[in-house]
């Protein structure tokens, strides 16, 4: 009967808020990506900041799987538009409202889609050591159940399974791929060409870019300059602790080595362009 009745309130909850929709606004920053690189820690970090009123939850998934749902089902998600008002002019504060969704870096489609809907949203995009990245990304499928190759098989795999699945995307913007969403560890460590679709379209100021292992061992330090970046008050929270950190057995020592080789040269390209180099 609980269950029951908890099903049918969250419903109710869904449906008033579309009626509401048009009162609601859209995001004014949003995380996208990468995946198993601190996004969780960092949105979680966001909502507790007294001038954000991040979406429910974490991932929206609009411009990637959700949307043929439309802009009502976007809007949604998001506070009214007098919360805001009633913030800025009240309480002479502002307020900031966004969503944290970490395949729209990876996604063919995600780029044009935000342009075209919130070109003047900010962007704030997480980057790890893509060897530990892809470890992460197996490790979180294999626990759920998505997964039954070894690592090694699984990145040996990858070529195959992802072979024409980005091209069918593109041709079709209703094709799904599960592996490209699910199965794409190597790939998704790639991340110079992910930020450069993403530049075509947006200005360079709209980006911020942290180096996931300086977020963890100072997260104080790189908060407070995303805080600044998106023009709200400094603020500390009480607990900094991550969230979601994953243990799973050691990586084998040989395809860690595979790996770095691989990534070598597209982390030196990705050095060059940002003009920072993360030491990978």
């Amino acid at each position: 009967m609980k269950k029951n009745f908890g099903r049918i309130l969250e419903q109710g909850k869904r449906r008033y808020r579309l009626y509401t929709a048009k009162m609601r606004l859209l995001p004014d920053f949003v995380i996208i990506g990468a995946q198993k690189c601190g996004t969780t820690f960092l949105h979680q970090l966001l909502q507790k900041h007294p001038c954000v009123r991040a979406a429910p939850g974490k991932a929206v998934h609009y411009f990637d799987c959700h949307f043929q749902e439309g802009m009502n089902w976007y809007r949604a998600h998001f506070p009214y538009r007098m919360e805001k008002v009633y913030e800025q002019y009240l309480k002479k504060r502002p307020m900031l409202t966004g969503e944290s969704s970490p395949y729209y870096l990876f996604h063919p489609h995600a780029a044009r889609r935000m342009a075209a809907t919130v070109p003047n949203v900010k962007l704030i995009a997480l980057l790890r050591n893509p060897v530990d990245r892809a470890y992460s990304h197996y490790n979180h499928e294999r626990r759920k159940g998505r997964e039954e190759l070894s690592f090694e098989e699984a990145i040996a795999a990858e070529e195959q399974r992802l072979d024409g699945e980005r091209d069918k995307m593109l041709e079709d913007q209703s094709y799904e791929s599960v592996h490209h969403l699910r199965h794409s560890y190597v790939q998704r460590g790639i991340y110079v060409d992910q930020l450069q679709a993403f530049a075509e379209v947006f200005e360079s100021t709209r980006f911020f870019i942290i180096h996931s292992e300086e977020l963890y061992e100072q997260p104080l330090q790189v908060f407070g300059e995303l805080l600044e970046f998106l023009d709200l008050p400094p603020w500390v929270p009480g607990d900094i602790r991550p969230v979601h950190v994953g243990s799973y057995q050691t990586m084998n020592a040989e395809t860690r080595k595979q790996l770095q080789e691989f990534f070598e040269p597209h982390n030196q390209r990705l050095y060059s362009y940002l003009g920072r180099d993360f030491g990978w």
